[in-house]
């Protein structure tokens, strides 16, 4: 419930601490220590070391005579003196009457100890460390293509969604939830330097959030991704899309497992064989079952569709912002290739480059428990292919919609390099 980025400010209007217990304790859930306290009034120009968390009231923030900027804290973000982590100093000015509750320094380390992004007491799963992000500024993160993460020679177009999301994420109040974003892929990454997000804060209105982010490398723009986030609402429901019926993932052969039956299946050609055993095959962050397993050359016809089972690989935290940079992380593995299928044939060398990427989050969801990916690439033409996509839960419940559009190239050797896709 609390927006760990809005920290540190020094204080410049009178607050005081009027929360009842009852109202701490639901605020806090339970957290123990939060609400022992006696009520503290601060007065003007005065010093005190802790942690004022805003329950009524906005504040704006202020960095100084030489920035301009400006930041509106409202009902969940916090500042005060002497709190750990990442610190943006600034003064602060009350823009209504405020109450607070305010938790002394001798206690922070009981907002230290629980990071969102996983649980204390485990190492956090690949997708995890792939989607952490370093805060530069209040606005500004860095990202990093980490060892044993999916390239395919390049920066995968999933990481820069699923690493952009998270930075848009980290400057929205977290009762407020991405429900849509669209992004643009301009230039291909290059994996051996650092990813810059830049996040400019369109709008912050009282159920509804907007954010652009730039992806930078080299001074240069190479992926741009706009996101809406929503406060919850009650509001209509029903379901037209109906899940397909396929076999329960656990009785499908994983990824890995299709790559060694192709390395091993004397039905295949030698020469296909033996290429794919010199290939180094990574464990993807993400486990993937075909319902459909195919064990034919990528030189095959087949049609433009295609269905599987994934869950992130390891036991996420029920932060349902992670989960949700988690599927769209995902979202890009396989989702533009599918447009080559009826094209493919013996000797053809082809690429699917994706151009631009949208995601509806319709639903609740859990990114490390089984979704059906149902895709389907309705046409092709002029080098460009439409895929449209549906992921499904295991109760049958529609989640997340998707559409991307590819840049489908045959070519005779294929070497990705920073620069333009065109």
């Amino acid at each position: 419930m609390i927006n760990t980025f809005h920290k540190n400010l020094p204080v410049r209007a009178d607050i005081r601490s009027t929360m009842n217990t009852d109202s701490v304790v639901e605020f806090f859930e339970n957290v123990p220590l939060l609400h022992r306290e006696r009520e503290y009034v601060v007065r003007r120009d005065e010093e005190v070391e802790g942690v004022y968390f805003i329950f009524q009231g906005q504040v704006l923030g202020s960095a100084g005579e030489h920035d301009s900027s400006e930041l509106l804290l409202k009902q969940f973000d916090f500042f005060g003196r002497g709190i750990f982590g990442n610190v943006y100093s600034a003064d602060v000015v009350a823009l209504s009457e405020l109450t607070c509750f305010l938790l002394m320094s001798h206690h922070c380390s009981l907002l230290e100890s629980n990071p969102p992004i996983s649980d204390s007491d485990k190492e956090p799963c690949l997708v995890e460390r792939i989607l952490s992000l370093d805060t530069l500024d209040l606005n500004l993160f860095r990202g990093f293509t980490i060892p044993n993460a999916p390239t395919f020679g390049k920066v995968f177009g999933g990481q820069f969604v699923g690493q952009a999301l998270a930075a848009a994420t980290n400057t929205v109040e977290s009762t407020k939830i991405v429900h849509n974003l669209h992004s643009y892929f301009l230039l291909v990454g290059d994996i051996t330097i650092p990813i810059i997000y830049e996040v400019n804060r369109l709008r912050d209105g009282n159920n509804f959030a907007s954010r652009r982010v730039d992806a930078r490398q080299k001074g240069k723009t190479i992926f741009i991704l706009f996101a809406s986030f929503q406060r919850y609402q009650q509001g209509f429901d029903h379901q037209e899309s109906n899940m397909p019926h396929m076999s329960p993932p656990e009785t499908l052969v994983t990824r890995e497992e299709m790559v060694e039956r192709r390395i091993t299946d004397p039905l295949l050609p030698r020469d296909y064989r033996n290429k794919i055993a010199t290939e180094k095959i990574l464990t993807w962050p993400i486990d993937i079952r075909f319902c459909e397993p195919n064990y034919a050359t990528e030189q095959t016809k087949s049609p433009p569709r295609l269905n599987y089972w994934f869950r992130a690989r390891g036991k996420l935290s029920d932060d349902q912002a992670l989960h949700r940079c988690v599927v769209a992380y995902a979202s890009d593995l396989i989702f533009a290739c599918i447009g080559l299928n009826p094209h493919r044939r013996k000797g053809m060398s082809a690429a699917a480059l994706s151009l631009d990427h949208s995601l509806w989050f319709h639903r609740p969801l859990r990114a490390d428990d089984w979704l059906l990916f149902v895709m389907v690439n309705p046409t092709s033409f002029e080098s460009r292919g439409l895929t449209t996509g549906e992921m499904f839960n295991r109760k049958g419940e529609l989640v997340v919609s998707l559409t991307q559009e590819a840049l489908l190239k045959e070519a005779v050797n294929i070497k990705p390099i920073f620069g333009a896709k065109l």
